[in-house]
């Protein structure tokens, strides 16, 4: 399972300081997240995930510079996640740097815009979907009934997603759940929050997810990323 490195873009900076040397008192903290991500690839990631939260916000990527930056200094795949909501925000993500795309959930109830999604991105693209039960159920859907999580997926298959990035804020992910939806269906399935040790890590690793996205986890130090890649392991 991999381990993923995310760093939360606002204002063309980390909204977390990252402070490298923290626990021995060496070295200075950043919040350039061209410098943390270079600091992770330094240490083996093999993919950093930003996330644009200016861009959540107001449904475009807005902190492309940023990625661009990141871009120039890593020679790593970066996935991008935050105000992508279909072909045009992924043309310009691309355009930036970015090599993959996290679309925003409110694509399920847009078949035609993700099926142009798809067409521009391909198999670099993945939906984000919140599976906590109070935030699915509260989604705007429009349709006459709420799908159950492992009905949404099968029906997104079927439009040709393969890539799922579920994120869970701070709730613990629902280890069973996921582990049933890597049984049932031939998808690469990413977690991102919720996980707050090195326990939690193992548990989605025997439930066969394919990644784990760690942002505020790795960055304030709470969880050590070379301990998270052997929990992985």
């Amino acid at each position: 399972m991999q381990v993923i490195p995310s760093i939360d873009l606002e204002g063309g900076r980390s909204r977390i300081v990252f402070w490298p040397g923290a626990s021995t008192g060496v070295g200075a903290p950043t919040d350039r997240p061209e410098r943390i991500a270079s600091h992770f690839v330094e240490q083996g990631a093999a993919l950093i995930h930003l996330v644009d939260f200016d861009g959540a916000r107001s449904g475009q990527p807005v902190n492309l510079e940023a990625v661009g930056l990141v871009a120039a200094r890593v020679a790593t795949p970066l996935q991008l996640a935050g105000g992508v909501e279909g072909p045009d925000q992924i043309r310009l993500a691309f355009a930036a740097g970015a090599t993959r795309v996290v679309l925003a959930m409110s694509v399920v109830e847009e078949p035609d815009l993700l099926r142009d999604a798809i067409e521009v991105a391909g198999d670099w693209l993945a939906v984000g979907l919140d599976p906590r039960p109070e935030r699915f159920a509260a989604f705007p859907w429009r349709r006459a009934g709420i799908p159950t999580l492992d009905e949404l997926v099968g029906e997104l298959i079927g439009r040709g997603v393969r890539r799922f990035v579920l994120g869970h804020g701070g709730s613990e992910p629902n280890a069973a759940l996921l582990g049933r939806l890597v049984r049932d269906h031939d998808i690469d399935l990413f977690v991102a929050g919720g996980v707050r040790d090195l326990a939690g890590i193992a548990r989605l690793r025997d439930a066969g997810v394919s990644g784990i996205i760690l942002g505020e986890a790795l960055l304030s130090g709470a969880v050590d990323y070379q301990a998270a890649r052997e929990a992985a392991a």
